[in-house]
């Protein structure tokens, strides 16, 4: 018993197996290797370490193995699934920072922007890098519809509370007095400008392909988001084109209470006052079209966006077009009574012999006092004039962007209603330069130095007028050319397009004005009706011996025939 608990100083220094360890400790380690290689086969799979790697040199024959994508795969798939979910609650994370009073709502601040491009970037760079594989490609869309669907989720309960604030549209439109966005109108303009950077990445690796089985989760997110960017867009656009359209129809009207004031009685006629006075909506438009080009710069922050954009410039200018080619030409009269009025009051005073003489009168009025007729020539705004003017405005304002690498719809379209517009400013810039160089009579006056008895004058007539409408469409230079080269005697109103069509002006316009398309459509139709009309004229009047209107309408007629055609091809071409 007690030799148990010997302690181990009394023990004798010399014992026989104290020298033995020593070996084993060599062999041990050059054993190890050979244990781990007969090992790795069985340890490789249910570890997922690199020990699988000595396998594969030696036999070349199992290089494609499918083990090794399939365990990449596995190890993959979740570290993608927990790098999704963490980048997904960054991006909606409350920014850092103190933010300024305009933009806190409830404590928060909006979401700033690049976070949606910093979190489509992530996914577009893992779907690139796994585009090769397509079982593991397959497997990543997959991975992708639980993260961003939640996302979307959020996205959308975060902005319900925005839409259906009476805030959100209190005010609906900027002015000059507060050209920035409310808090809750930023707070929803930061969750579109996120949810329309993320469309972006639909766009780079063509995630939403139409017939594509793989996508169809993937395509009710990118519906989500692309609802997401109109509900907050199209609303504040809509208030900026409300705005605007009205002061653009009223470019139909002669400009006549503008001149009021600039020429009304107490005012003193300066010499800028005979410069021609600007219409009200252009001097209105002048103001605002500044504030809402900032604004929409703003608003349109994505591809997404800039369908609504396009389709807010082609009302605006066929808005434009349609008001501006139906404005009724003012005729130029000989002389008016303002301007007949002190010749009048010096023939009566010398008659009456109790009425005093002019001369005391006229000492009474300045020496330096400007003659009547000076303040009463520009009582009017010229059309191409206003025309001119509303195309800067409207140009002022953001287009599409231009992208090469992909056709722009939406840039082609607004470009060719720009294209019109400039058409007709230069058609109304030759009508009134040809007007003011016939001061007697503008009946029958127009592009006279391009006409005139000779067949080959009609035929530089008949170019002029193809050069000059080549952009525009033919139901808005029509209007323009009946009024202007073939004036009736009775008045340009009974020259209007929808009297000839026996239909009233609202009717015609709702069918055959509401936009490019259908005036595209209704150019056929609207253009043979016409045509007839104006044979039959040209008929009456050779019969009458009226040799002049009948040349004039034969040029207008060559010109509507050619139109005519060119609208049948292209309708069945399409």
């Amino acid at each position: 018993m007690y030799t148990l608990k010997t302690p181990s100083f009394l023990r004798p220094s010399s014992r026989p197996t104290s020298p033995s360890p020593m070996p084993p400790r060599q062999d041990t380690p050059t054993l190890a290797p050979v244990e781990r290689t007969s090992r790795s086969s069985v340890l490789s799979f249910s570890s997922f370490k690199r020990t699988a790697s000595p396998l594969t040199r030696p036999p070349p024959a199992a290089v494609p193995a499918v083990a090794t994508p399939l365990v990449q795969d596995g190890s993959y798939m979740e570290s993608l699934n927990l790098k999704l979910s963490e980048a997904v609650s960054k991006a909606l994370a409350q920014p850092s920072g103190p933010g300024t009073p305009s933009e806190m709502l409830n404590g928060r601040r909006p979401i700033p922007s690049g976070r949606g491009r910093a979190l489509a970037d992530l996914i577009v760079s893992e779907i690139l890098a796994v585009r090769e594989n397509p079982h593991l490609y397959r497997a990543v869309l997959r991975t992708l519809h639980r993260p961003l669907s939640v996302l979307v989720n959020n996205l959308s309960n975060t902005l319900m509370p925005l839409l259906s604030s009476p805030a959100f549209l209190q005010p609906i439109v900027p002015s000059p007095q507060s050209p920035n966005p409310n808090p809750t109108q930023l707070h929803a303009l930061g969750l579109a400008t996120f949810a329309g950077e993320l469309l972006d990445m639909y766009e780079e690796v063509q995630l939403c392909i139409e017939g594509d089985v793989r996508g169809d989760g993937l395509r009710v997110v990118r519906d989500n988001l692309v609802s997401i960017v109109k509900r907050v867009v199209e609303p504040l656009v809509a208030g900026i084109k409300n705005d605007l359209v009205p002061h653009i129809d009223l470019l139909e009207n002669p400009n006549v209470s503008s001149n009021a004031s600039a020429t009304g009685v107490g005012s003193k006629p300066t010499g800028p006052a005979k410069l021609p006075v600007q219409h009200a909506s252009i001097v209105y438009m002048q103001g605002v079209m500044p504030t809402y080009a900032r604004a929409l710069s703003r608003y349109i922050t994505s591809s997404t966006a800039e369908a609504t954009l396009a389709s807010l410039l082609i009302s605006l200018v066929w808005r434009g077009l349609v008001a501006l080619s139906n404005r009724p030409i003012l005729m130029a009269s000989p002389a008016t009574s303002p301007m007949m009025a002190p010749a009048v009051l010096k023939k009566e005073g010398k008659t009456p012999p109790t009425t005093p003489p002019a001369s005391k009168f006229t000492l009474r009025l300045p020496p330096s006092r400007p003659p009547s007729p000076p303040a009463a020539v520009p009582n009017k705004s010229t059309t191409s004039g206003d025309a001119r003017a509303l195309y800067d405005l409207l140009s002022s304002l953001p287009r599409p962007k231009v992208d090469i690498s992909q056709q722009s719809v939406a840039q082609e379209v607004v470009d060719e209603a720009f294209k019109a517009l400039s058409s007709l400013t230069a058609l109304l810039e030759a009508i009134q330069a040809h007007n003011a160089s016939s001061s007697t009579n503008v009946k029958n006056q127009l592009f006279k130095s391009f006409g005139g008895s000779g067949t080959s004058d009609t035929n530089d007539l008949e170019h002029e007028l193809e050069v000059l409408t080549a952009d525009l469409p033919t139901l808005i230079a029509l209007p323009i050319l009946l009024r202007t080269y073939l004036p009736t005697a009775t008045g340009a109103n009974e020259r209007a397009v929808s009297a000839m069509l026996g239909l009233a002006e609202g009717a015609y316009r709702n069918g055959c004005l509401s936009g490019f398309g259908r005036a595209d459509e209704c150019t056929v139709a609207v253009g043979q009706h016409v045509l007839s009309i104006l044979r039959e004229e040209a008929r009456m009047a050779t019969m009458r011996g009226e040799e002049g209107a009948a040349k004039d309408a034969g040029v207008v007629i060559k010109w509507l025939e050619r139109e005519i055609q060119l609208a049948a091809a292209t309708a069945d071409h399409h």
